[in-house]
């Protein structure tokens, strides 16, 4: 009996059409037509709404040290694993495969919160000889998810930065931010603080199939806005590039320069792993009469692979193709006035926790 798949659907609100088998998995399972209407029972099942799940985990570690040469900063920290906005591009995928869990849907319905994330980030910070580094908030998974409205592990751990004075940038694409300016101005203030909101596109339809549960373009514009008139040094991520998909960079630069942003960067789209395979899908299915071309186009600029980790190119690519993005990026930006200032974050200010519910004569 030949096999009969099940097609793949555009599921509302999600970003993956299928929970693809992660790279450590034995063995993978295929639906077939066995003449009992299995196949149709299946794919009725897959259209259904699928509900978010949250999990709990204590950590013993919260900070994360690299020194890769083609980033600008050396320590992060995620208050969360999986990402509710269910970005198709998203480089972290991949990192579900670890808990035994699908990069596709898993991602972004199993969702695990670092619900001590504070208490270690002070204990952290509190280590005989700790030096201050500013601190990365949200580079892997967005700090700001839907789930961030009720778990708060983000502004906790803003807390901890007030207290100690430490300086922290984070990324964003939600207006959930704006929710803790009461503790984000009076740091901006005193240089220790800034935030960068992610304005893939302006196109609002397209936005919805890229990044299914963000805050929509012009929501993003807002809240850019809003910190701005609020005295916290913003930034602008017009990430990732994707050739034949995101085609208005210029446009979203002016937005956000008019919105108040001063600074910006980019980065082209990168399919590490099972993003490969995801990303493929989410063509087939919302732009089949280009998916060739795009696909043709990322190759070309990362040496005929799908993705090259190397670090000289992973952020931009190479060829002629990543070199009319980075042309079409300088040129606006120059012309717009865009990175012509940037203030440093203070380290010096920096003070250590004292011990949890210890208080200070000073």
């Amino acid at each position: 009996m030949s096999d009969a798949f099940i097609p793949l659907h555009a599921l509302k609100g999600r970003g993956a059409a299928s929970r693809l088998a992660h790279r450590f998995e034995r063995d993978v399972r295929d639906a077939y037509d066995d003449g009992w209407g299995t196949l149709d029972e299946t794919a009725a099942d897959a259209l259904l709404p699928l509900q978010t799940e949250v999990r709990f985990e204590d950590v013993k570690s919260v900070l994360s040290e690299n020194d890769s040469p083609d980033i600008p900063f050396d320590r992060s920290l995620n208050p969360y694993r999986g990402c509710e906005h269910g970005c198709i591009y998203c480089f972290a995928r991949p990192t579900h495969s670890y808990l035994n869990l699908s990069p596709g849907l898993d991602f972004e319905t199993k969702l695990i919160a670092k619900r001590n994330v504070a208490e270690v980030l002070r204990a952290e910070l509190g280590r005989k000889g700790y030096r201050p580094s500013q601190i990365a908030i949200g580079t892997a998974t967005d700090c700001y998810q839907p789930i961030e409205r009720e778990l708060r592990l983000t502004r906790a751990v803003i807390e901890v930065l007030q207290e100690t004075r430490h300086p922290f940038g984070l990324v964003t694409k939600s207006s959930a931010v704006e929710h803790d300016l009461d503790l984000i101005a009076p740091m901006a203030a005193q240089h220790l603080a800034a935030v960068y909101v992610t304005v893939t596109t302006l196109d609002g339809a397209l936005a919805r199939k890229l990044e299914p549960r963000a805050a929509s373009p012009q929501r993003r514009l807002r809240t850019i806005r809003t910190l701005a008139e609020a005295g916290v040094p913003v930034g602008v991520s017009v990430a990732p590039q994707i050739p034949f998909i995101t085609d208005d960079m210029e446009k979203v630069l002016e937005a956000a320069w008019e919105a108040g942003a001063r600074c910006a960067f980019y980065t082209v789209v990168r399919l590490p792993w099972e993003v490969a395979p995801l990303f493929k899908q989410w063509l087939e299915l919302h732009y089949p009469d280009r998916a060739a071309r795009v696909m043709a186009r990322i190759r070309e600029m990362r040496g005929g692979k799908d993705y090259d980790a190397d670090f000289a190119t992973r952020m931009k690519g190479s060829g002629l193709w990543a070199d009319l993005i980075r042309q079409r990026f300088e040129k606006a930006t120059n012309r717009i006035g865009f990175n012509r200032q940037r203030i440093p974050l203070d380290l010096g200010a920096f003070r250590p926790p004292g011990a949890a519910g210890q208080g200070s004569l000073f």
